[in-house]
């Protein structure tokens, strides 16, 4: 099982949800936590358990996002105008992984960063291998000619599991996608609830 894989069952398991709604997700067949007590009911959680589960689940939904990049994200969306907690999921939803991601050029969010960081993806003609890039609205992005037959790619293309959302203009033809607009909560097509209001109260305590 390659570490990418493995990481991303832990991450279901110990959150007890398939966050990402795929049908090989471990949580399918057995909803108990990882461990030897993983099979013990857990009491109720309080305000402070349910803040930092909310927080747990949108890193991890976002390939597990280290808590410096993730707090930074969050002091950024407190600065903008408007509700934090949209700001917060605007802010990952142009994340340049996300973005490939969503477009269904790779099957999971940590393939989207291990593809971006071989230097697999353009934006606007340029190569870029950080998938923290931040991508802006009429941004470009593709995938490079030379690595458009990479069987990963076709099978992601083709798979039934998702739908593009309509932030994304997608041309799979042309392995090819143009970030619309920056989304708020209700567009983007998450398989479980998301609660970034909680993520915000925990970071405001």
């Amino acid at each position: 099982m390659s570490k990418r894989i493995s990481a991303k069952h832990k991450i279901d398991r110990r959150l007890g949800e398939n966050i990402w709604g795929r049908p090989k997700s471990p949580v399918n067949k057995r909803e108990n936590r990882p461990g030897q007590h993983g099979d013990r009911r857990g009491g109720k959680l309080s305000d402070f358990g349910q803040q930092l589960r909310a927080k747990q689940k949108l890193k991890g939904y976002y390939g597990n996002i280290g808590e410096r990049h993730f707090r930074r994200l969050y002091a950024e969306a407190v600065r903008l105008k408007g509700s934090t907690s949209e700001h917060l999921i605007g802010l990952l939803e142009r994340r340049l992984d996300s973005v490939v991601y969503r477009a269904k050029f790779v099957p999971t969010v940590f393939a989207a960063r291990q593809f971006i960081s071989h230097g697999h993806v353009k934006v606007n003609g340029r190569r870029v291998n950080v998938a923290s890039f931040r991508c802006r609205v009429g941004d470009v992005i593709e995938i490079r000619e030379k690595s458009r037959e990479v069987a990963m790619v076709l099978e992601a293309t083709k798979s039934p599991e998702r739908d593009v959302p309509d932030y994304l203009e997608v041309d799979h033809g042309k392995m090819s996608a143009t970030f619309q607009r920056i989304p708020a909560l209700a567009d983007v097509p998450f398989p479980v609830i998301m609660e970034p209001n909680l993520v915000v109260e925990f970071y405001s305590r």
